[in-house]
């Protein structure tokens, strides 16, 4: 007989995110979804506007692999198996040997580097799961906004010839909130916690044309683990060798 009380409880650790659009979102959909732009806005089934998890997973884990290389740990490249899982011949080139035994774990062939241990790679399965960051307001709500564009010749500084586009956005300075969750599986390494909420505080813009002034956020009420957490000396390589 299976009793509930003897189960044992959730040991997944939850990251509560609630993005702030400080200008207007573009994040485009593949579809055309009824709009009259020739870049819709992405939405969810409901309707409602939606961050991808994708977008979001993407960018936090190139924002960790420039902290972690900063401070001193080998990074492997992505996205070509070949150096996102080297061998133990090309792994002796870069790190010591003593060091060898971290980017090994239990059950799993090759080596994994910090980033991979926590987003996954070929061989190793993320141990990070990532929402969808959804804006709550109904769809009938917004009114559709879209936005004129034109291809720059880069050469010649100058407007292409017959390349004007439209873009679906959100409405802008409007401050609206995308709500989500980062949720770390039980295996995930402990220090992961500590380099994502660092890696969130570098990311400041996500969807398409940024360079234009679209997609700029901020984080509302963010945690922040205190200063002793022992997660922090696990990112120092010295304190891993």
């Amino acid at each position: 007989m299976i009793y509930l009380h003897n189960l044992p409880t959730n040991q997944v650790t939850k990251i509560k995110l609630t993005a702030i659009i400080d200008t207007a979102l573009c994040v485009g959909a593949g579809g055309s979804d009824g709009s009259l732009s020739d870049k819709p806005i992405v939405r969810n089934a409901q309707g409602q506007l939606i961050i991808p998890a994708s977008q979001l997973k993407g960018r936090l884990r190139h924002e960790c692999e420039k902290i972690a290389r900063g401070l001193g740990w080998e990074i492997f490249e992505s996205p070509k198996a070949e150096t996102l899982c080297p061998t133990e011949e090309q792994l002796r080139e870069r790190v010591n040997i003593e060091s060898l035994n971290f980017y090994q774990l239990d059950g799993y062939r090759g080596y994994h580097c910090l980033i991979s241990q926590i987003f996954g790679n070929p061989i190793l399965p993320s141990r990070v799961v990532v929402d969808d960051l959804i804006c709550e307001i109904p769809r009938e709500d917004f009114s559709e906004v879209i936005r004129p564009g034109v291809t720059i010749n880069r050469r010649r500084g100058t407007a292409e010839e017959k390349k004007l586009y439209f873009l679906e956005t959100s409405p802008a300075n409007n401050q609206l909130e995308f709500i989500g969750e980062i949720h770390l599986l039980p295996d995930c390494p402990a220090y992961a916690k500590a380099l994502i909420l660092a890696g969130l505080r570098h990311i400041h813009a996500l969807g398409g044309s940024k360079s234009a002034g679209l997609g700029w956020l901020s984080w509302k009420e963010l945690e922040t683990l205190p200063q002793d957490d022992p997660a922090w000396e696990m990112l120092i390589p010295e304190a891993k060798s």
